[in-house]
């Protein structure tokens, strides 16, 4: 009952194609209907498209009051990726908020002050004075770094260290990078990254195959540019042009890459959107669970010191520390609604929550490894001109989590709560 639930409102939510129209706006003047739906909720991004008028299109955030007693923030951004296949106009504005509490059952309603400033509010910001990375802060403090140094073939290390692009995921302190880069064990691992190491295609005539993971015959990732970003105090994000490279360095590929934080009350809750668009003919992914997909590889310090502390935490419950599964020893290992890994580092024990969406691709083979790297893989072919469009959301939290606590995080993710401007 619960898949099907989450399949159709996520049907409903990713693919509507109308825009919620607000005229009239004053000051204050806002309306919106929310429903939990069938599930309780605490600190959840609410997403929903509006229509401002001329004399508000340079409204930046929102001063929200629910009619449970509960006040937020709400920011108007560029639409995303989310809404990419949606008619929208010059005054289209996604709003987004982080709910602070809603019951399931209760339906209520929000007034909705916009503003055109966001002074006095912590806030994210990008900051690109760095022609090797870009790091988002939210106020002094350094969330996610993105790594998108220009390829440098001057010597074997320095293209290992530049052949692709990738993002790492800073501690709650804003001081180590939890995630892996180059060297190291497995160098071919890096932070959030998204690739496949058996790809297939015809280019100018002729078949041509390339390894996007690890980009030893002359293949690699570029960025190309940022083609869009916004930042304010509830989530910072970026939508990037990555271009993807054969073996001759023709581009086979493009990728829109949009990467979402969230400011949410505990941890780390990072969202992942991709549309690739094949630019060759009989474009094929494919790959293995350790070399392909959207994956996550835990800082270095795992393997070095504390790979016997790791272990994952999955819908059938929490596994001790020594104890992995990987498709296709375990032919179950696959179609997980989400995965969990528990590992510790610089002192500090982690979750990583690696949440899978039902409208990407399937069947979504799973693979785990005691030294920090997890994440599932497809096989699928892209058409010339057409696109693949992926969703996945990362949340890293402190501590050990529960079974619960996670299928609660898939929940919001993949059946969110539904809002709408109110008539």
């Amino acid at each position: 009952m619960r898949s099907m639930l989450v399949s159709t409102a996520l049907c409903i939510s990713l693919f509507t194609s109308t825009v919620l129209s607000v005229t009239d706006i004053s000051a204050a003047d806002i309306n919106l209907s929310i429903d939990a739906g069938d599930y309780d909720r605490v600190n959840v991004p609410v997403r929903l498209l509006v229509e401002l008028p001329k004399n508000s299109l340079d409204a930046t955030v929102a001063n929200i009051v629910l009619s449970n007693g509960t006040k937020t923030t709400g920011q108007f951004v560029t639409p995303g990726l989310k809404y990419a296949d949606t008619k929208k106009s010059k005054g289209t504005r996604e709003l987004v908020f982080v709910a602070p509490k809603l019951e399931s059952g209760k339906p209520i309603t929000a007034e909705v002050s916009i503003s055109k400033s966001s002074k006095g509010k912590t806030q994210y910001a990008w900051d690109e004075s760095s022609d090797k990375h870009y790091d988002l802060k939210f106020g002094d403090r350094s969330v996610l770094r993105y790594m998108c140094e220009k390829l440098d073939e001057s010597t074997p290390a320095r293209r290992g260290e530049t052949y692709k692009v990738y993002h790492h995921v800073y501690d709650f302190e804003g001081k180590n990078h939890l995630t892996k880069g180059p060297g190291g064990l497995f160098p071919h691992h890096r932070g959030l990254f998204f690739g496949f190491n058996r790809i297939s295609y015809t280019q100018d005539g002729e078949k041509r195959s390339a390894d996007i993971w690890h980009c030893n015959k002359g293949e690699f990732q570029s960025q190309e540019k940022v083609v869009q970003k916004d930042t304010g105090p509830v989530l910072g994000r970026h939508l990037l042009q990555i271009d993807w490279h054969g073996q001759d360095g023709k581009v086979f590929a493009e990728e829109l890459r949009e990467m979402t934080v969230y400011n949410v009350k505990e941890g780390h809750l990072i969202e992942f959107a991709s549309k690739l668009t094949s630019k060759v003919d009989n474009l094929k992914l494919d790959g293995d669970p350790q070399h392909a997909g959207f994956q996550f590889r835990a800082t270095q310090h795992v393997p070095d010191k504390t790979k016997k502390l790791t272990f994952y935490i999955r819908p059938d419950g929490t596994d001790k520390p020594g104890s992995f599964r990987n498709w296709p020893g375990q032919k179950e290992h696959i179609n997980l609604a989400w995965n969990a890994q528990c590992f510790t580092a610089f002192d500090q024990q982690y979750t990583c929550c690696y949440l899978d969406s039902p409208q990407n691709p399937k069947p979504a083979r799973f693979s785990e490894r005691d030294y920090g790297r997890f994440g599932s893989y497809f096989a699928t072919e892209v058409s010339k001109g057409e696109s693949l469009n992926l969703n996945y959301r990362i949340a890293v939290l402190p501590g050990e989590q529960s079974v619960d606590r996670v299928d609660h995080l898939s929940i919001d993710f993949v059946n969110p709560p539904v809002a709408q401007v109110a008539n």
